[in-house]
């Protein structure tokens, strides 16, 4: 099952973080930092365009508007095997109300993504390993 990172292996320099963070508050919008790690065998995942984050206490769905280091649907991205991948999802604002919100890739397939009660920060940056 994914889980959310609270302390990801990440260094990003000061002032890049401060000219995102700054860009995201300006703009409103989410980003979000994934990663997935293959064991034994190569995998393959992709985005699609029909990924959203929900707002548990409303109706609003943010859309994915820009995708980084990951194939959109129908192309795929290897992961190979005993190596990792890290990408970068970036979705409309949320709501200033919003406290806890799910990531759901709504797909006619299985295995989506999907990460649920994900909870609201201040930043809107958030590190996601979706190793099953």
């Amino acid at each position: 099952m994914p889980t959310v990172k609270n302390e990801p292996k990440i260094s990003v320099s000061h002032s890049l973080f401060d000219q995102l963070q700054s860009a995201v508050n300006e703009q409103g919008q989410v980003v979000i930092h994934g990663s997935i790690t293959a064991e034994e065998e190569s995998v393959f995942i992709r985005i699609w365009p029909t990924t959203f984050l929900f707002d548990l206490h409303s109706t609003h769905k943010s859309h994915l508007v820009y995708f980084e280091k990951i194939s959109a649907f129908p192309a795929w991205t290897e992961v190979k095997a005993r190596s990792s991948l890290t990408f970068t999802l970036v979705f409309t604002g949320l709501p200033k109300t919003c406290r806890v919100f799910d990531l759901i890739e709504i797909i006619p397939q299985f295995n989506g993504f999907q990460v649920s009660n994900i909870r609201r920060n201040a930043q809107d940056v958030y590190f996601l390993d979706f190793d099953q």
